[in-house]
């Protein structure tokens, strides 16, 4: 074996692990196996194929290939399974990659391969699971930082201890081949600092492929990080209601409990489930029709509040749209806002409108009410006091959820009116 074909398989071999584990990243499937905090053993099974299928057949192509050998990475793909999978997986995969190796007449690739899955992956066991995302075969480049770090606080550095280990079992395989020619695969060279390459080429190959994951690992990490903390932010602005409907509201029960019981019994229970579908755990999104009976609990309670000649209450609703999808808690919030600001401080009250139409794969809601107005820009009324868990709620969820998919319009005339507008995709299955 010439020197230049060692240079070569040892370049080509740094390739060949980088993409193996690139394109194995790209797959959703190994991602959710591979990151799995437990597997049962059919998962298992799955997450060993990912490796196997293609990398058995580089054995095989070492074979059919001239010089073709740095498809071969049986050897460092066993370290993998042991560190990651564990000994009893890794000697199975070991096993199996064996198997091109054995037909060809390399009998020591079997228990070589069966014993090297269950030694790595005793050492798997003994490293801590984020020292083998963080594994590197470059010691720190301050020697004296590290040895320092080393000598003030004496301890086992278990990523020094994988990196010769690695090494070692190398060693081991080279002279493994040297003892018995052909019965088992490894590179010779005839210069010590060439074979000192080989030696490190296993090591870093392992490392190539865990940064990889790791930074995929990272990066899934930050993205379920940043699911939660939106799904919190969410859940927070479903949750608000305004203290002072919910003082009112009590006054009200409170003056009807003896002129009227039992409608001062009914506003509890509208009371009472509307609390019930602020505190529970609900999703993200409802169908309109479950949205529309959560609003109607709430006017209600405001009609009996205000009295049906100063409140009232039209519906124009497309049926089309009752099934569509929309944030849970997104109109209330809208009426609530027309009635406080819009109707209350008119004396003779007014008309809230609420309006649905299907358009397409669009949807369009409306809130409108024939009260006093805005003065000014209507947009700021986004800015005023009240506005932080009325409209200012409802186009923070939006811009959440749809980012820029959904419309979010105002438009108010002092005197006359106002009209909030929400156009969003018509979604009939949800999103997720």
């Amino acid at each position: 074996m010439t020197s230049n074909l060692i240079w070569i398989t040892l370049l080509v071999k740094l390739g060949v692990m980088a993409s193996v584990a690139s394109v194995l990243a790209r797959v959703t499937t190994f991602r959710r196996l591979l990151f799995a905090e437990k597997r049962r053993p059919a998962q298992t099974l799955g997450l060993l194929a990912f490796f196997l299928v293609p990398l058995t057949i580089g054995v095989w192509l070492r074979f059919r290939v001239p010089n073709f050998l740095a498809a071969d990475v049986s050897f460092e793909t066993v370290i993998l399974l042991g560190l990651l999978i564990g000994p009893g997986w890794a000697m199975l995969g070991g096993a199996v990659l064996a198997f091109p190796a054995v037909l060809h007449g390399e009998f020591l690739a079997l228990p070589f391969s069966v014993l090297l899955g269950l030694v790595v992956g005793m050492i798997g066991r003994y490293v801590e699971r984020e020292e083998i995302w963080s594994f590197t075969p470059f010691i720190d480049l301050s020697l004296y930082r590290w040895v320092r770090r080393n000598v003030i606080k004496p301890r086992v550095d278990r990523q020094i201890l994988l990196l010769f280990l690695i090494a070692l079992m190398e060693m081991a395989r080279e002279w493994l081949a040297h003892l018995f020619p052909h019965r088992i695969f490894a590179l010779l060279a005839d210069q010590l600092w060439l074979q000192s390459l080989v030696w490190l080429a296993a090591p870093i190959n392992v490392g190539i492929a865990l940064k990889v994951w790791n930074a995929l690992r990272v990066e899934m990490s930050l993205e379920e990080q940043k699911r939660l903390v939106l799904e919190a932010r969410l859940d927070a602005l479903q949750r608000q209601i305004n203290p002072h409907f919910l003082f009112n509201t009590l006054n009200s029960i409170a003056s009807l409990v003896r002129s009227q019981p039992e409608q001062a019994r009914t506003m509890t229970v509208k009371l009472a489930n509307i609390l019930r579908a602020l505190l529970k755990d609900h999703d993200a999104f409802v169908p309109l029709r479950e949205e529309l009976k959560f609003t109607d609990d709430y006017l209600d309670i405001e009609v009996v509040r205000f009295g049906a000649d100063k409140l009232r209450v039209e519906k124009e609703i497309d049926p089309r749209t009752l099934e569509v999808l929309v944030p849970s808690i997104l109109l209330q919030p809208l009426i609530e806002n027309s009635i406080k600001h819009g109707l209350e401080p008119r004396i003779h009250g007014g008309t809230v409108t609420v309006r649905s139409r299907l358009e397409g794969d669009r949807v369009f809601i409306e809130v409108a009410d024939d009260g006093v107005g805005m003065n000014g820009r209507p947009t700021s009324a986004l800015r005023r006091p009240g506005a932080g868990i009325g409209m200012k709620n409802v186009q923070e969820r939006l811009e959440v959820l749809y980012g820029n998919q959904a419309r979010f319009n105002i438009v108010s005339n002092p005197g006359r009116g106002t009209t909030v507008s929400i156009e969003i995709p018509a979604n009939l299955n949800g999103m997720k």
